[in-house]
This record gives structure tokens, sequence and C-alpha cells, in this order.
């Protein structure tokens, strides 16, 4: 039996999942945890990681050994995404956290992050054709899916964090500051060449932002679980009506808002932009939800190594 520790530590929450799995590649999930740290908060211009932000995930990485540390033997595998493949300062960061917690990550390309994303829907999920879209802190992914198969990914440096900082006010947004945060995630959008492939394909959203969507809907329309929003799925109407109501109300009123987390309110809106004009450009009528997204793809990568292995 092994037990897999994967650490996914984005640019506004760090997760960790825990599985046991056997020599035939069965796998059962032990340990959730997530902790908001918000790692790309402040990084400006010079794309530097800030004091306060690395304080926070320190010790959310404290409380993380404080639980592995207790498993037999375990498989660490810890990678950082967009925020730390950013940041300038990004190997002093990384060798405060071997110093202090005697763990390395490694920094995961877009591409990478994508492939794993991959493989945690299509494994978890009967998609055919899609776009998947993961937004993320201080990133995006997007991938085609063509036949089960990926057949085209690209990683955009925009995301929920890093969209609100540079365009949106985090009380009530202004409809200036909407237009031109719309704006420019609409051209990033047009600089993507294979994009208008996925026109009226189906898109799957991935990622904190994309989840709390669905979380939203799902409480109002009174699911007992509304945080089990995986293959749950919305049309484009509910998806901009979200939106609409969303941009109605301030700070104090999005907190308010069940099924939002209030960590997240003064995001949310950054957050939602880009599935929202994606759905709009490619006249996309419904997006499917994936709990499974980057730690799962890591997962069934291991799961596949695994068998692999039996076979030889």
């Amino acid at each position: 039996m092994e037990n897999l520790v994967v650490i996914d530590l984005g640019s506004n929450s760090v997760r960790m999942t825990i599985s046991e799995i056997d020599g035939d590649g069965n796998h059962k999930t032990i340990e959730q945890v997530k902790r908001y740290v918000r790692l790309s908060e402040n990084m400006g211009e010079e794309r530097l990681l800030q004091p306060a932000a690395i304080e926070r995930t320190l010790a959310a990485l404290g409380e993380f050994k404080a639980i592995y540390s207790k498993l037999k033997n375990p498989d660490i595998q810890a990678v950082a995404t967009a925020a730390v493949r950013q940041a300038s300062n990004q190997k002093q960061f990384l060798k405060l956290v071997k110093d202090q917690f005697d763990l390395s990550f490694t920094v995961i390309s877009g591409a990478q992050e994508a492939r794993y994303d991959y493989l945690g829907v299509i494994n978890t999920l009967p998609v055919v054709n899609g776009l998947l879209v993961d937004t993320g802190g201080a990133s995006s992914e997007l991938i085609l899916v063509q036949n089960r198969q990926m057949k085209h990914v690209v990683s955009i440096p925009l995301g929920s964090v890093t969209l609100s900082q540079a365009y949106l006010e985090s009380d009530m947004v202004k409809s200036d500051s909407l237009f031109a945060a719309m704006t420019f995630v609409n051209n990033v959008f047009n600089d993507v060449w294979w994009l208008r492939e996925a026109t009226n394909l189906p898109v799957i959203g991935l990622g904190g932002a994309n989840r709390t969507l669905a979380k939203i809907n799902r409480r109002r329309k009174n699911f007992l679980n509304f945080e089990d929003v995986h293959g749950y799925k919305l049309t484009a109407d509910d998806v901009y009506a979200t939106l609409t109501q969303l941009l109605g109300l301030d700070l104090a009123g999005r907190k308010k808002v069940p099924g939002l987390s209030k960590d997240r309110a003064d995001i949310i809106v950054g957050g939602l932009i880009p599935v929202t004009l994606l759905m709009r450009l490619l006249d996309s009528r419904q997006i499917t939800f994936s709990n499974a997204g980057l730690r799962d793809g890591i997962l069934f990568n291991r799961i596949n190594e695994i068998k692999n292995d039996a076979k030889d």
C-alpha cells in the first residue's frame, strides 16, 4: 500500500490530498485539506512574492506537514503553479520551504498543469468533446478535448486574483473597471488561434472560481450537498445571471451570498469573467463542473505508473 501525498501550491490556495493506492492501482482518498494563502497577492510588476503571503503559505505547509509526517513512507509529490512560476524570487522562496520543512516543490509549466487537469477530468467524467477551463488565481488553462483526446492546450497569465487586483474594485465593481477587465480578457482569448475550434462545444469548469459558480447555484436550488459539484451542469443563462447578481452587490453583500466563501468574495467577479466570456465567445450553451483537476491528474498519472510496473 502506498500513501500518495499531493500538494498543490496555487496562487490563491494551497491544497493537499492524501490517497492510499494498492498494488493493482485501486485508490482511496483518506484526507483533503485546503488553506487560502493568496500567494500571488500584490506581486506587482516586479513579480515578487510578498512577505505576508509567504508567511501565510509557510503556516499552511506547516499544518500539512503535521498531517503527512504521521504516515509511513509517504510518497510526496508537491507542485507549484502560476504564482511561483512567475515569481522573480522563486529560488529564495523554494529554498525557504526546503530549509524549513525539507519539502521540495516542482514548479510545473502551464502545459504540465493543463495535462494533469485533463487526466483528472478524463478519468472521472464522460467527456468526449469540450473545452476544459481551469481558472486559478494567477493563470488559466484551456484544453480542447476532441474524441477524449487532448488536442490543444494553452496557459494564459490571468486569473481571479490577478484580474481583480489589476482592474476591479474589491467592493462595488464600477462599470468602466469591468469593461477594462473584459476587454483585456477578450484580447487574450483572441490571440489563442485554435479557440474557435471549440465553438458550440460544452465547457468543463475547474478551479475555485468556477466551482464557486456551481456552489452558488446548487445552494440556490436547495441541493443538500451543495459542495458536491462534480458532474453538475448549468446553462449559459444561469452563468450570466449569477455574474449579474454578483455585480449588483458590494463586498458585504457578496459575503452573504450562500455558496460563496467569504475568503473569495473580493475576487469572485474577476474569477468568473474568463468562463463567462468564453461561453459567449464560443456560443456554448452548457457548462459541466469538475471537482477533479490537477491533484487528481497527478494521482491518475501515478496509478498508471504502478499498473505499468506491474506489467513488466
